[in-house]
């Protein structure tokens, strides 16, 4: 249970980044198709509200906050398989599982749930606004596991590692 719990609180972390991340490219892209930054997240509140969301091109709580709540449990939920596959194999790269979970991600998105459950940003955006946003969604992945590893690092600022460095020298010394 406990490997469990540590799995979920990694894929946390990682779906925030990627989640974060890939609606930063939806929102840069969103924008340059609409006119509006919020234009592709409110889209996927058509989850909630029907085609309708895909209209609406302000900010507010109704389709913004809801496109982006859907959005981060999505991503939460495809974090999960990567920090899975991470888990079984800990001393692999980062990012080969990013970009298959990503991957993953988009043919169940477009390819096999139905249209009503899309995640709605490609009623604004165009193909390689779609590539970028999956591309930005597997960064997202993988710097979060980057991140990690570098908090868990040890550095030259840890006494073990100064003090093991120290006696070295003084070893060699003649």
């Amino acid at each position: 249970m406990r490997q469990a719990s540590q799995v979920a609180l990694r894929a946390l972390a990682s779906a925030t980044c990627a989640s974060v991340l890939s609606t930063w490219v939806v929102s840069l892209a969103g924008r340059k198709a609409t006119g509006s930054a919020a234009s592709a997240t409110n889209a996927t509140s058509h989850w909630l509200w029907g085609e309708r969301a895909r209209r609406v091109h302000r900010v507010d709580v109704r389709h913004t906050v809801a496109g982006y709540a859907i959005h981060h449990a999505s991503s939460f939920f495809w974090a999960l398989f990567y920090e899975a596959w991470r888990e079984r194999r800990p001393r692999s790269r980062a990012w080969p599982p990013a970009l298959a979970v990503s991957a993953a991600a988009y043919l169940v998105d477009y390819h096999v749930v139905p249209r009503r459950l899309t995640p709605g940003f490609e009623r604004h955006l165009g193909g390689p606004a779609m590539a970028a946003t999956y591309a930005a969604f597997a960064l997202g992945l993988t710097l979060a596991a980057a991140l990690r590893s570098r908090v868990r690092a040890p550095g030259p600022h840890r006494p073990a590692a100064a003090s093991n460095a120290g006696a070295r020298r003084q070893a060699r010394a003649p």
